[in-house]
């Protein structure tokens, strides 16, 4: 039996920045992983990732993450998604400035 799909969202890195961003449902980029594009039909999913992928002078590594609806919009699932929305791990810059997470 297939296994039950996963909603996700589609992720990658700004080709200039290397930020960490999210497709929206209207097409934009974001740097805040509520306002991603909860996907959660697989072939939809599927179509977003090649739309992201086909955007080569703009970003780079697009793929599906996991994710969850959340009061706020979507929410990471795994870890390395959670910890992906924190920003570079090397010393206190970008998001993590601001964050008290």
């Amino acid at each position: 039996m297939a296994r039950a799909f996963t909603p996700k969202v589609v992720t990658a890195n700004a080709l200039l920045e290397g930020d960490v961003i999210y497709l929206t449902a209207d097409d934009r980029w974001t740097r805040d992983h509520h306002e991603a594009e909860l996907i959660e039909d697989e072939a939809h999913a599927q179509l977003r990732l090649l739309k992201a992928e086909a955007q080569r002078l703009t970003v780079v590594g697009a793929y599906l993450a996991d994710a969850r609806p959340g009061p706020n919009g979507p929410e990471p699932v795994h870890f390395r998604e959670v910890f992906r929305t924190r920003g570079p791990s090397n010393y206190a810059h970008g998001k993590q400035e601001t964050s008290h997470v």
